[in-house]
């Protein structure tokens, strides 16, 4: 699942309540050229490198997808993503509308959400409160926002994160409904059929 949206949209602590609440949900952790701000991680909230080692891995081919934000870079690695897989897990991508286009040109059968904020007036109410970011920077994350919510066109879901936990709840039912997709399914109805589990053709029982 790629989930997108303008900078203060809420889109990565929906993504974080999303992978607490449904079992076997992985996540891929993005590296970025940014510095951490306070009380991210090393590996848990992003991988903070050097703005020439994310070159080289550029060069390597070691991205996903990757695209300037602000003046800074950001990226998924595609080991974050394979390993994941590998151990079986869904995984969710929190990255920005030109990530998306990226990923979902790779991966066409890619679920996508982009996450709206309920108006630009509280979008920019959540940027200042913030206490993180200059005027300057928050007046260029408004003017990008605009630029974002015309390519929610392109999302097969929108959910409005006016109120957390309705938004919360969307993002788990578009989880469950997408992970009942017949192309999903299709290992277990084989796998069904293969223990010769078709109906008897003289049951004439309407159910």
């Amino acid at each position: 699942m790629v989930v997108s949206g303008p900078s203060g949209a809420g889109k990565s602590k929906l993504v974080e309540a999303l992978r607490a609440g449904v079992p076997g949900l992985g996540f891929s952790v993005s590296a970025t050229t940014r510095p951490p701000r306070p009380g991210e991680r090393e590996g848990v909230d992003y991988f903070f490198i050097s703005q020439q080692e994310f070159a080289d891995r550029v060069a390597r081919g070691e991205f996903l997808e990757w695209a300037p934000v602000y003046g800074h870079r950001y990226g998924t690695l595609k080991d974050q993503v394979n390993g994941a897989l590998r151990q079986g897990k869904d995984i969710v991508l929190d990255i920005d509308t030109r990530g998306a286009e990226q990923v979902c040109r790779q991966c066409p059968k890619a679920v996508t959400v982009f996450v709206l904020p309920p108006s630009p007036l509280e979008l920019r109410r959540r940027l200042e409160a913030r206490g993180t970011d200059s005027r300057a920077t928050i007046e260029g994350r408004l003017a990008a926002a605009g630029r974002e919510i015309e390519a929610a066109s392109g999302y097969q879901y929108v959910v409005m994160n006016d109120n957390f936990n309705e938004a919360l709840g969307i993002l788990q039912a578009i989880v469950v409904a997408e992970k009942a997709r017949y192309f999903r399914q299709q290992d277990k109805l084989r796998a069904f059929q293969q223990q010769g589990g078709s109906k008897d053709p003289d049951d004439k029982t309407v159910s």
